[in-house]
């Protein structure tokens, strides 16, 4: 005889005795009415989904209670039993809580163990796998690490009927060269218990949180690295002369085209959230300043190239006092003398068609006079030369303050 019979005949004759008690947790005996429960884990295959926000796990679960109802007298201790045995006794009705997809494995055999000791001691194991839930906080990515939990507790029965325990070393890891974790490194893993309470009772809730940390490789060569070139490359056209504007205009449109794309490609990875990921951060303020330079040079055209206004000068041989608008006005410049009128279109004639009525002082004549309290003196003509210092100095710093923040703040 097979040595599945002699626990075939204990499994029929409990199941025919205590027809109305195999179905629930009922006068064990332990602790008045509790049931003691202990579960463990085998991670046997972790694959983490970014856009999707889960993960896929496979594991063999094994859960290890006593039914004094199955203790039996054979020379045999313990009676190692099919999944067809499973359906005649009590199993914990045991959920995963933030599972979106399960599904036990059936080939070739259902993927499930029974044994029985002859004190009533149940071990039962079944390898499962989870497509679980794992909500991510994306402001620090790619920078960025997550604790993916993984939870499960008992469906029905609240604390007062059922106790869950962890066993000593009861997450155990498979070798992990079988992971699909491309964009993760694994850090650890840890296992708590808590009470939830809800409107049917207070239910134990075990989880296991799975430590991840992102690798930087993949964003570093797809993004990071094209952005900095792309606004170096930029900085190119403060070097070449002011007078070739074909060269130094589709530039700095390519250079903004091509940001534009990398940052198009970028928000591709990640799933569409609603904040500002560091990412985020670091491909607008690349194409700010890959704008900026060639807002630069727009402007440096701009008044380069302006030209001065055809103001006549009025002498005074032809002021007549029937004539009733306001006398003219003598100013000294150059050691010339002009006549200017109030009427006139050309309303700074003293700095020969220069407005100098701005912040920035623009030109070589407004370098002195009592105009010059509180302006600072630009030469918009050497604009290259201060970009040339500005940008590089400026990005460097950004970068600095950046990845000092990201990494290690």
């Amino acid at each position: 005889m097979s040595i599945y019979n002699p626990g075939t005949f204990v499994l029929l004759s409990i199941h025919t005795t205590f027809p109305k008690q195999n179905n629930f947790c009922w006068g064990w005996g332990l602790e008045g009415s509790h049931c003691k429960y202990i579960v463990q884990l085998i991670i046997f295959y972790l694959c983490f989904v970014l856009l999707l926000q889960e993960y896929q796990i496979d594991i063999f679960f094994a859960q290890t209670w006593t039914d004094s109802r199955l203790r039996f007298n054979s020379t045999m201790k313990i009676l190692t039993l099919n999944s067809n045995m499973v359906g005649l006794i009590w199993i914990p009705d045991t959920i995963f809580r933030n599972s979106k997809t399960a599904e036990a494995h059936w080939i070739t055999t259902p993927n499930q163990l029974l044994r029985i000791w002859n004190d009533g001691k149940i071990l039962y194991t079944l390898r499962l796998t989870i497509n679980a839930e794992c909500q991510l906080q994306l402001h620090n990515f790619p920078m960025d690490e997550h604790s993916c939990p993984l939870i499960f507790s008992s469906y029905g029965y609240p604390k007062e009927e059922m106790i869950y325990r962890w066993r000593k070393n009861s997450v155990e890891a498979a070798d992990q060269k079988s992971w699909r974790l491309y964009q993760f490194d694994f850090m650890g893993l840890r296992n708590t218990s808590e009470i939830v309470k809800t409107s049917a009772g207070d239910y134990i809730v075990m989880t296991i949180y799975f430590d991840l940390s992102r690798r930087m490789g993949y964003f570093t060569i797809q993004t990071y690295i094209p952005c900095i070139l792309t606004v170096v490359l930029s900085w190119v056209s403060f070097w070449i002369k002011k007078d070739a504007t074909p060269a130094r205009t589709a530039l700095g449109i390519t250079t903004v085209l091509t940001m534009t794309t990398l940052s198009t490609i970028a928000r591709k990875s990640l799933p569409r959230v609603s904040y500002v990921t560091a990412m985020d951060l670091f491909v607008t303020v690349c194409f700010l300043f890959v704008f900026a330079a060639l807002m630069e040079y727009a402007a440096l055209n701009y008044y380069s190239s302006c030209k001065k206004p055809n103001c006549t000068k009025k002498k005074k041989s032809n002021y007549s006092v029937l004539d009733m608008r306001p006398p003219p006005t003598v100013i000294t410049l150059n050691n010339a003398m002009y006549w200017q009128e109030f009427e006139d279109t050309c309303v700074y004639e003293c700095l020969d068609g220069k407005d100098c009525q701005s912040f920035f002082c623009c030109y070589e004549e407004c370098k002195s006079g009592s105009w010059r309290r509180g302006r600072i003196h630009i030469d918009i003509l050497e604009l290259d030369s201060y970009s040339r210092v500005f940008f590089p100095t400026s990005f460097l710093l950004f970068n600095l303050v950046y990845w000092v923040g990201y990494l290690y703040l």
